[in-house]
């Protein structure tokens, strides 16, 4: 069934945007009484049967509901640092949205090679993600933020930092308990500087390690997201 992103809905009945009933009605070719599925990336997840097949507001009536579709008992949060190349970090918010992630926090380090990022774009690729993945629940995705205000915020859960210096470092699949809330960070190219890291652990972050290949930032972060979900999942 063709799934449709739709965040303000309300009621049984709803409108889709011009660029979602185009992809309907246009592209589709779906027409009156074909049914849809609908997601507003809150857990809300609609079956519901097109009503008016207008190319510009396609109109339809939910005809079931769930809430919290999908709900995992534990949180992943992963801070990373943007890749020079944007079109690596996208590929990394594709991947960690169609496994599972909650909350993705871009983060401005000593050694970040991209130091702004454009979010408008970054959230399409979200969409469109969870979307193809089946899932009713959107990450959140923060403003850039220095690393070194991100771990002076409270968090309740367990936080790793993964880095790439030899000593002090136990693998993440090893440090985890299940059923938590998880936040991970995760450097730029040039790693966390000495510094970074020992601000991090004086904060309460473990130090972590992914494996013995030192891996490119966006697929450290996709590691670090299957690991959590998959060691979640006995």
């Amino acid at each position: 069934m063709h799934i449709f992103y739709t965040p303000d809905i309300s009621g049984n009945n709803y409108t889709l945007s011009e660029d979602e009933s185009k992809h309907c009605v246009r592209v589709l070719r779906l027409g009156k009484g074909d049914q849809i599925m609908l997601v507003d990336g809150l857990g809300g997840c609609f079956n519901a049967e097109i009503t008016d097949p207008n190319p510009k507001r396609c109109t339809v009536k939910v005809i079931q509901s769930e809430l919290n579709f999908g709900f995992r008992k534990f949180q992943i949060q992963i801070a990373i640092a943007p890749t020079k190349n944007i079109e690596r970090m996208e590929w990394f918010l594709e991947k960690a949205t169609e496994i599972g992630i909650n909350r993705v926090i871009p983060i401005l380090c000593q050694h970040s090679e991209r130091k702004e990022i454009k979010p408008e774009r970054l959230e399409k690729v979200m969409v469109s993600a969870m979307k193809q993945s089946l899932k009713a629940y959107l990450p959140q995705l923060d403003p850039l933020t220095k690393l070194s205000e991100l771990i002076r915020q409270p968090f309740e859960g367990q936080k790793f930092i993964a880095h790439c210096e030899e000593q002090g470092r136990e693998l993440l699949k090893n440090r985890i308990v299940q059923n938590q809330n998880y936040l991970i960070l995760i450097g730029p190219e040039g790693d966390f500087s000495p510094e970074e890291i020992e601000l991090a652990l004086k904060s309460g972050f473990e130090a972590v390690s992914l494996g013995e290949s030192r891996l490119r930032t966006e697929t450290a972060g996709v590691v670090a997201c299957h690991t959590l979900n998959l060691l979640n999942e006995f």
